[in-house]
């Protein structure tokens, strides 16, 4: 692997983080592509499909309701890189509520350097009450 491709997903990973710890809500909604889906998978094999209108709708939430930062990502371990045709992959390793995490986030790239996030892939310990919380809010949405 090139190591030029390799460090531009890496800043390109860091720019994505520093936008979130920040609330930066326009820089997130243009490293999000419009097709943006976040799908999310736990150990016992439940699934969810986040997009890009309900990630920026939590964020835009978060931010009225006074927050100010995503919280730090100093937990952040990267584990590979890889481009592969017009697309590049950073995978890499969190801790989330005490216990690890792994994503795959795939960035569109143009012109040899990552542009935007069109999908990040998760495997967590147990989305269960991510999936109860999503339900509650459809259901008292509508």
């Amino acid at each position: 692997m090139d190591t030029l491709e390799n460090k531009s997903l890496i800043e390109a990973m860091d720019g994505y983080f520093q936008a979130g710890t920040l609330l930066d809500l326009d820089r997130l909604n243009a490293i999000y592509a419009p097709d943006f889906v976040n799908i999310r998978t736990d150990k016992v094999g439940q699934t969810v499909s986040i997009t890009k209108e309900q990630f920026m709708l939590t964020f835009r939430r978060l931010k009225d309701g006074g927050g100010a930062t995503l919280g730090t990502t100093e937990d952040v371990q990267y584990v590979t890189t890889t481009v592969y045709d017009d697309h590049g992959s950073v995978v890499l390793r969190r801790v989330k509520e005490g216990k690890p995490a792994l994503y795959n986030f795939v960035w569109r790239i143009e012109n040899g350097l990552p542009t935007t996030i069109i999908r990040e892939f998760s495997v967590e310990d147990d989305l269960s009450a991510l999936i109860s919380m999503i339900r509650g809010s459809a259901a008292g949405g509508r």
